[in-house]
């Protein structure tokens, strides 16, 4: 199920931080932290983008990985502000526009989406479908269509990112006549 989500593509009120996506997000797959840490769960979330979309930095920071990851591009960028160990934002499947120890600001174009790779002897497809199959995993890919997975991580704690461009807190409301 895919959610737009209202306020999106521009500067946030949350600390001058944008959304890696132009225009409206739309949610193909939320936050679904796993129990246990190898546990299954979804350890970011999936924003609706066809392949060249522009990716955006999220907020500033210092980009600390730009390359292939198990054959998929990903950007690592190590969010400037407090915390210990600081924030850090990634990208995927993406081609950088940005190398290693490059000073970002937020709203900076810093990668571009990857088109899924097509079956082939490397990326056979799934059975029963023109699908490739994950580099070396033999799963379905990631995302039915194009997706970028955006994940945040303090350390090793994977969070959120909604976070990052969602202000405010949640309220519980009163309901009433029930």
């Amino acid at each position: 199920m895919a959610a737009s989500v209202a306020g999106g593509g521009g500067v946030t009120g949350r600390a001058g931080r944008v959304w890696p996506v132009p225009g409206t997000p739309v949610v193909v797959r939320g936050w679904d932290p796993p129990a246990t840490p190898y546990g299954p769960g979804h350890r970011g979330i999936d924003l609706a983008a066809p392949p060249g979309t522009e990716i955006r930095a999220v907020a500033a920071g210092r980009v600390t990985f730009a390359g292939p990851v198990a054959g998929k591009g990903v950007l690592t960028i190590t969010l400037d502000g407090p915390g210990s160990p600081p924030l850090r934002t990634t990208y995927e499947p993406v081609r950088a526009l940005v190398r290693e120890g490059e000073h970002v600001s937020a709203g900076q174009p810093v990668a571009v989406i990857e088109a899924a790779a097509e079956p082939d002897a490397d990326h056979p497809a799934e059975p029963g479908t023109d699908h490739p199959t994950e580099p070396g995993t033999g799963h379905p890919p990631h995302c039915a269509e194009s997706c970028l997975h955006w994940g945040l991580k303090r350390g090793e704690a994977y969070l959120n990112p909604l976070a990052l461009v969602h202000g405010g807190h949640v309220r519980l409301l009163p309901v009433w006549g029930v």
